[in-house]
């Protein structure tokens, strides 16, 4: 307790700047993520079968939380691990065993890890006081640059990835192009991959990536935007979670994808609070999923919608384990209904607390 305790206070514990409305939980969720982390770098997501692995997505928002609270080594050691297990054409697998051996379970890889891994080193770069992104980070920030922005296609768009859903894309609505819940990281990651080369004096490669972020974000409000910011960008589309990853702290506010937001969770929620991961989702419809509410409040918290953010966080608050850790699920009982801790969860209340103190930097357009 007295090295926790310790760890806690050469840092800072966000509590959104209500007093001990949160401290407990966001102790708790800082503590959590530190047992995660392996002193390689690896972060898990959570303890537990399926779960004891690092997932890049997972790493990224680790890496993010700990950087918000005042703790560069640990976030800088995550960015390290994951430059460590990339391969040279710039992406991930979709996970990592925590000795940095890819995990061969038949998983493609995920496009947005890329976009999710440019998005933490440059949050990394941009809350750290000289912050060094030399050697292997810039290395991965140009070999993961250079893969999305050789990526798009004519109309300015990825391919189409499983994205955090883990799934096949040829099961989506429109199989032939990206979801949102790749467009959204990419996007993010190319902008943020820009600001990083501008800010190491790599012109050549910033005005690269730029360009390749300005034709994205052309396609985003050409494909998905006329529709309300659906999964898949068809009329009537299905809304989904990633529609907070075109908002702030990830790209700059719009009216349009706030309207958006609000409409997704409306769609998606359940009786008991939660939420599900998307409209239709093909899971179980009664168990709602933690990193969701919290994408949803994170959202909320980076764009000065107080109110509904401390809504999905005292939601959050309520439904943690007799330990005071947040879980993967919650079911229609309100009780715990999927491992504990999750990372991912865990690094989003941090995050959020955080941008109810501060602005949270957004990687500029």
């Amino acid at each position: 307790m007295r090295a926790d305790r310790a760890w806690l206070d050469s840092g800072t514990v966000p509590t959104g700047g209500l007093g001990d409305r949160y401290t407990a939980m966001a102790s708790r969720a800082l503590l959590d993520l530190r047992l995660l982390t392996r002193p390689n770098g690896a972060s898990q997501a959570s303890w537990y079968g399926l779960w004891r692995y690092s997932w890049p997505r997972d790493s990224a928002f680790t890496a993010a939380a700990f950087t918000v609270s005042g703790h560069p080594a640990e976030a800088r050691s995550i960015l390290g691990f994951m430059a460590r297990a990339q391969d040279p054409d710039g992406t991930w697998a979709a996970r990592y065993h925590v000795d940095g051996r890819p995990v061969t379970d038949g998983r493609d890889r995920q496009l947005d890890a890329l976009g999710w891994m440019l998005w933490a080193a440059w949050f990394y770069q941009a809350e750290t006081p000289d912050a060094d992104v030399a050697g292997e980070l810039w290395t991965m920030v140009r070999r993961a640059a250079d893969h999305l922005a050789l990526s798009l296609d004519a109309e300015g768009l990825p391919p189409a990835s499983s994205d955090y859903w883990e799934r096949d894309p040829r099961t989506e609505e429109d199989p032939r192009r990206p979801t949102l819940g790749v467009v959204g990281p990419v996007l993010a990651g190319l902008r943020s991959a820009a600001a990083i080369a501008y800010g190491e004096g790599a012109d050549a490669e910033a005005d690269r990536w730029g360009r390749a972020a300005d034709r994205l974000s052309g396609a985003l409000a050409h494909q998905f935007a006329p529709f309300g910011y659906p999964r898949s960008p068809v009329r009537g589309g299905r809304m989904d979670t990633s529609v907070t990853f075109v908002a702030p702290p990830f790209a700059p506010r719009d009216a349009g994808v706030t309207a958006a937001i609000s409409h997704a969770f409306a769609e998606q929620a359940l009786p008991n609070g939660g939420v599900l991961p998307g409209e239709e989702w093909p899971g179980n419809k009664e168990v709602a999923w933690t990193p969701e509410v919290a994408l949803f409040g994170l959202a909320a918290a980076a764009s000065g919608r107080t109110e509904t953010a401390l809504e999905r966080l005292d939601w959050l608050r309520g439904h943690r384990t007799s330990l005071g850790v947040l879980p993967e699920k919650v079911g229609p009982d309100g009780h715990q209904a999927g491992v504990a801790p999750l990372g991912w969860t865990a690094s989003m209340v941090v995050l959020s607390l955080a941008a109810l103190e501060d602005p949270l930097p957004i990687p500029p357009p």
